[in-house]
């Protein structure tokens, strides 16, 4: 409910994933640097023309994304990660972890992850 997917590029969910509400996956990147996210200006000093980049995300199975959390342009979540609620997620996360924060950082291993002793 209430997720916003910015999908300039392309977002893999594996199976079994729960997304958790107002989570928000983001693909697209914009220069930091003012004079390089412009291409050209009216006379009038407004923008016309915004350049982006994008990066896909991906995002294992049988993962749980906490509400509120943001995953970035680029990442990559492995199979079997529990994010906690209103994480923000820039770096990749490993398979079978629970990470939470933000920024988004492994707490410890997720012992209870599929093929780890116990089928989730």
């Amino acid at each position: 409910m209430n997720c916003t997917f910015i999908d300039d590029n392309t977002i893999t969910i594996g199976n079994n994933a729960l997304i958790g509400p107002n989570v928000q996956i983001y693909t697209t990147i914009h220069p930091s640097h003012c004079a390089d996210r412009f291409t050209r200006t009216n006379p009038d000093g407004t923008f016309i023309n915004c350049k982006t980049r994008s990066q896909p995300v991906l995002v294992g199975s049988n993962v749980w994304i906490g509400g509120g959390s943001i995953l970035l342009p680029g990442v990559t979540i492995g199979d079997n990660v529990v994010i906690g609620a209103g994480s923000v997620v820039t770096r990749d996360i490993p398979a079978n972890r629970i990470a939470y924060g933000n920024p988004c950082r492994v707490i410890r291993e997720n012992t209870q992850a599929a093929g780890a002793g116990t089928a989730l």
